[in-house]
């Protein structure tokens, strides 16, 4: 299958940090479907070569198992070429035009990696181009709009020149390895549905935690904080493959009616409920690996006094008969102890234990970085007669290590599946929508407390699991975030 796939934001880190480097692996591993040609797109006066001499370069500063040698960047280099456009000049598009015309290939892909408040532009001129064709599809990566309006009106641009089917909405996290075999735990095992709900299940906890600061990038962050960045998006699609039901096939909009059916049943926000279960934070100065960082508001292009979060923990239930009285405990942050995104599922103890210690409860917990896997925690056994009694002991899959050989990154599979036109790890667009509408209350109520100066978010210090009232929110319901249990 001869593709074209082009980006837009060819020289932006996006591109040749993440972008590329996939494309690169995909081209190492054979996944790539022959007849392919990469299209790098940027305001930049560069020759293909010149391009191609600035990617070798930036190629240096990827991990080093994802770096080529020279004889492999050289064939994966002729794959690629560089075009000079202004995305703001809708005649600069005929550029690309006239170059997806230069050959018929059966498929043609448009990334817009490039700043959100151009995705309705590109979109809006691609289609005065005549770039929306059956066989077109375009790329939107987050963030899509700061709140529900945006999103809307950017939905609306897009939707007004692809159909939903040509628009794929990227979330990385649903590529990770570990977020894939969600759906193969649930749904290809009978061993854990009996178990999947409310009778069986004391909480759900989501925790995706950050060891690094905003760095150079304090302005965008703090148009974006951790709500919008971390929680609108990852976090709940996370929460919506946990708790979705079983959907009626493996065909994309299946399992996207069953993840919208979750959203719409989240518990929604008030003004009061987002005094009592939600907790926001900012770091302080402190130590993060033996070495002392500085304060949020010390961070390069932070604005003095800023009421921006750089953590979110916060509390919800799924609003069904599966999972009514469940606590979801979701979790974010920036310069937390580690760098630890995961899934647990703690169950319920044993409705009679007969051992000492059985009051110790099982737990599956699904890791998504830095390494992905399963554990599931058990009791058993240690002594005998009289002295006998429970211990903990885990059983670990590493997927890292059982599947080695068949391993795909995230990037790599979502470019792949976007090429293919596989849309099961894709977010639609009323998904998006819904997911704004439901954090919007939480938004609200933060500028209004930000209007009547009120105390904005907490502080923690840097190296820590976040304010001390992200853990008296879960200890309400007499539990434990997964490091203190």
């Amino acid at each position: 299958m001869s593709f074209d796939l082009v980006f837009f934001g060819g020289t932006g880190d996006l591109t040749w940090r993440k972008l590329m480097p996939a494309l690169f692996q995909a081209f190492r591993h054979g996944k790539l479907p022959p007849g392919g040609r990469i299209l790098a797109v940027a305001r930049d006066e560069q020759t293909d070569e010149q391009y191609r001499a600035w990617l070798h370069e930036r190629f240096q500063d990827v991990e080093i198992a994802k770096r080529p040698n020279a004889a492999e960047f050289a064939r994966f280099a002729e794959l690629v070429f560089y075009k000079k456009v202004d995305l703001s000049q809708p005649e600069h598009y005929s550029r690309v035009r006239d170059w997806v015309a230069e050959r018929d290939a059966d498929t043609v892909v448009f990334f817009v990696a490039t700043a959100p408040h151009l995705f309705t532009q590109v979109c809006l001129q691609l289609g005065a181009a005549g770039l929306n064709g059956p066989r077109t599809r375009v790329v939107l990566e987050k963030p899509l709009g700061h709140d529900l309006a945006s999103a809307q009106e950017i939905n609306r641009a897009v939707s007004s020149v692809f159909s939903e089917s040509q628009a794929l909405r990227i979330d990385h996290y649903l590529g990770k390895p570990s977020v894939q075999n969600l759906m193969a735990l649930r749904f290809g095992n009978a061993l854990f549905e009996p178990l999947w709900r409310r009778e069986c299940i004391a909480n759900i906890q989501i925790t995706l935690a950050e060891g690094l600061g905003v760095g150079t990038r304090g302005d965008f962050y703090d148009s974006t904080g951790a709500l919008r960045d971390m929680v609108q998006n990852h976090a709940l699609q996370l929460l919506t493959m946990i708790a979705m039901e079983p959907p009626s096939s493996n065909n994309a909009d299946a399992i996207r009616d069953e993840k919208l059916k979750v959203l719409r049943s989240l518990r929604p926000f008030t003004p009061e409920t987002v005094i009592r279960d939600v907790v926001r934070g900012q770091y302080r100065a402190g130590n993060v690996d033996g070495k002392k960082v500085p304060a949020y508001l010390d961070e390069a292009k932070v604005p003095a006094g800023s009421h921006c979060e750089t953590f979110v923990a916060l509390r919800t239930e799924v609003q069904n008969w599966r999972w009514a009285g469940v606590p979801f405990y979701l979790r974010t942050g920036k310069r937390l102890a580690a760098r630890d995104s995961q899934i647990v599922v703690n169950f319920r103890p044993v409705p009679h234990p007969i051992f000492p210690g059985a009051n110790r409860a099982n737990k599956l917990v699904i890791k998504l970085q830095p390494e992905d896997g399963l554990e599931l925690h058990l009791m058993a056994a240690t002594g005998t007669g009289v002295s006998e009694q429970l211990a903990p002991v885990s059983l670990d899959l590493d997927f890292g290590k059982a599947f080695a050989s068949e391993r795909v990154g995230a990037y790599e599979r979502l470019l792949l599946d976007a090429i293919a036109g596989r849309l099961n790890l894709f977010v639609r667009s009323d998904e998006q929508e819904q997911a704004w509408r439901w954090v919007e209350p939480i938004l609200n109520a933060w500028a209004a407390d930000k209007e009547n100066s009120g105390e904005g978010p907490r502080g923690y210090a840097a190296g820590s699991w976040g304010p001390a009232a992200a853990s008296a929110l879960i200890a309400r319901d007499g539990c434990a975030w997964s490091e203190e249990q």
